[in-house]
């Protein structure tokens, strides 16, 4: 039997003592941050064209409004800043309504499009750390605001890996808020069956952070992938790293 005090304690020291970790999915453990980023710069850009829009749509406005959000509530924050009110619309709208919902679904339809194209893989050093955990016998799951988790992990060939998930699709049927609030952490914790006090956060995106030390977690780790090591420290990070690699001791003894 594995000795998962020690094995840890070896070879991820920071991740020792506790007794779960939570991984946000975009940025953290799959780059499909990058994709997201695209497909949300292509349909703005677009969008902000065709109504005359101004000023035009930056990479700032992705980690303003729209990292770690749910998708609708990431478009009506964008759109507020440009003082911009369209009717929420509905879940299912089609991708042509210039509602809310109907823009998100316009976004979602260049993000399917993209990640079937181009496949995706995982962060290296990450799955190294989910691998550690498992042998370990650390319990995981995946906390995300992206209805495309699901999707992602299996284009990734990870899915199996998390017996937990905790997406934007579990969120909505539960009825839980967009991260800053840490209630989709809070729920993954109990799904894990863990007490957030004893459960690690890990998450790139300021929101996410924010939500993870709402919540008390025990430990609140930053992956930095742009939005900023200081940033992520200011909204609540107890450490930040570049890569998840950055846990693992290199020569265990």
């Amino acid at each position: 039997m594995t000795d998962t005090p020690a094995l840890l304690e070896t070879r991820a020291p920071q991740l020792a003592g506790f007794d779960a970790v939570l991984f946000d999915l975009d940025g953290v453990v799959t780059p499909t941050a990058e994709v997201h980023m695209r497909a949300w710069k292509t349909m703005f850009t677009e969008l902000f064209a065709q109504w005359d829009v101004s000023p035009a749509y930056s990479d700032a406005d992705y980690f303003d409004h729209l990292d770690g959000k749910r998708r609708y509530d990431g478009v009506a924050s964008l759109l507020r800043s440009r003082d911009i009110e369209v009717p929420w619309g509905e879940p299912g709208d089609d991708p042509s309504l210039d509602t809310v919902c109907g823009i998100g679904n316009r976004k979602n339809t260049v993000f399917i499009r993209v990640l079937a194209d181009d496949g995706i893989d995982p962060y290296p050093g990450s799955l190294e750390v989910v691998r550690l955990l498992i042998e370990a016998g650390v319990p995981i799951g995946i906390v995300s605001s992206s209805k495309n988790a699901r999707p992602v992990l299996e284009a990734a060939g990870i899915i199996d890996l998390f017996p937990v998930i905790v997406d934007g699709v579990v969120s909505e049927e539960k009825g839980l808020p967009s991260k800053p609030a840490p209630d989709a952490f809070l729920e993954g914790a109990r799904e894990v069956g863990t007490d957030p006090a004893r459960t690690v956060v890990v998450e790139d995106a300021i929101s996410g952070v924010a939500a993870g030390s709402a919540g008390r977690f025990g430990l609140v780790i930053g992956v930095d992938r742009g939005a900023g090591a200081s940033a992520l420290l200011d909204a609540g990070a107890t450490l930040v790293v570049t890569d998840l690699a950055d846990l693992l001791e290199e020569n265990p003894a």
